[in-house]
C-alpha cells in the first residue's frame, strides 16, 4: 500500500497521533506515561520542536507540535522506535508496538491551532474515562491551565498568548475556552486530501513549500489531486458545462454529486462530461 506523503517545512504545524498495534495498549502503566513524556522532552531539544499540546491516552496518543526543521520523520522514528524499544526491554515482550506508520496532519495554525489544544485535552472526556479535562493527569490540560508545573516538554505560552497578554487572564479564558468544547465536531472532519487542516490558501501555499526533489512515486492518487475546490468556485469561473468537465475532471465529485447541484439528470451530466 502507498505511503502518506510527508510535507516537511520549516515552522511546519503538525496534528499527530499513533496507535497501538491491533488497538493494543502502548502505555502499561504510569512509569511508561513519564518515560514518554521524557524521550519527548529529548526529542523536542534534539530536533528543535516545540510541542504545544499532547494527550496520552491507553493505546494512543495526540500531539500538537511545531517543528523550526524539516526533520518531522527523523524525530517520530525516534520517539516511536525508542519507546517500543524501552518497552520491550522492560516488560520482556517482542514485536511491534504501533501500529503501522504514526498520522501526520499539517496544520494552519492561524486557524486551527486553538481548536486542535482544545481537542486533543478533551480526548479523555469522550472516552468517558474522566468528567473533566482537568481529571486526566496525562495531558497538557492542567499545565495549559495553570493547575500545575508544566512538563519541560511542553511550551503554553503560544496557545495562552492567544486568549491575554496577563497569564492568569489567559489560563483563565483558556479553562472556559475547553469547558465549552466538549460538544465540537472534530476538526478532524474538515481535513483535505488525507493530510491537511486549513484553507485553499494555505494549502496552496504549503504545496508551494515541497521539496522539488521529493519523490512522487508513493503518493496516493488522492494527495496527487489538487486541493478540493467548492462546486460554487466551478460555478462562479465557469459557464455550466465547462464548470461540470472541470469539477469532474477533479477527481472530488460524482455524476450524481454534480447531477444535484447544477439540477441536471445524471445522464445529461454524464453527456456533458463525455464530451469534453
Amino acid at each position: 500500500m502507498s505511503r502518506a506523503l510527508r510535507i516537511e517545512f520549516p515552522g511546519a504545524y503538525y496534528h499527530i497521533t499513533s496507535r497501538g498495534n491491533t488497538r493494543s495498549d502502548i502505555y502499561f502503566d504510569d512509569t511508561g506515561r513519564r518515560y514518554f513524556l521524557s524521550l519527548l522532552q529529548q526529542i523536542c531539544e534534539r530536533y528543535r520542536w516545540i510541542c504545544h499540546a499532547y494527550c496520552l491516552m491507553d493505546n494512543y496518543y495526540h500531539l500538537l507540535i511545531e517543528t523550526a526543521d524539516s526533520n518531522l520523520s527523523k524525530g517520530m522514528r525516534q520517539l516511536n522506535g525508542v519507546y517500543t524499544q524501552w518497552i520491550n526491554r522492560t516488560y520482556k515482550r517482542v514485536g511491534h508496538l504501533f501500529q503501522g506508520r504514526y498520522k501526520a496532519i499539517i496544520v494552519d495554525s492561524n486557524e486551527y491551532l486553538l481548536e486542535l489544544s482544545r481537542y486533543i485535552v478533551l480526548n479523555p472526556v469522550r472516552a468517558r474515562m474522566c468528567h473533566e479535562a482537568s481529571e486526566w493527569p496525562w495531558s497538557s490540560y492542567r499545565s495549559t491551565a495553570g493547575l500545575c508545573k508544566a512538563h519541560e516538554c511542553l511550551v503554553v505560552d503560544s496557545i495562552l498568548a492567544a486568549f491575554d497578554e496577563h497569564k492568569s487572564q489567559a489560563q483563565e479564558k483558556y479553562r472556559l475556552f475547553v469547558s465549552e468544547g466538549s460538544n465540537q465536531p472534530s476538526p478532524w472532519e474538515k481535513l483535505t486530501n488525507q493530510i491537511y487542516l486549513g484553507s485553499d490558501a494555505f494549502i496552496d501555499e504549503v504545496q508551494c513549500k515541497l521539496d522539488p526533489d521529493q519523490s512522487l512515486i508513493d503518493i496516493p492518487k488522492i494527495q496527487q489531486r489538487q486541493a478540493k475546490k467548492s462546486l460554487s468556485y466551478y460555478q462562479e469561473l465557469y459557464g455550466k458545462k465547462e464548470a461540470i468537465i472541470k469539477a469532474y475532471a477533479s477527481g472530488h465529485y460524482t455524476l450524481k454529486e454534480l447531477a444535484g447541484y447544477f439540477g441536471s439528470s445524471k445522464s445529461s451530466v454524464s453527456r456533458i462530461v463525455n464530451s469534453g
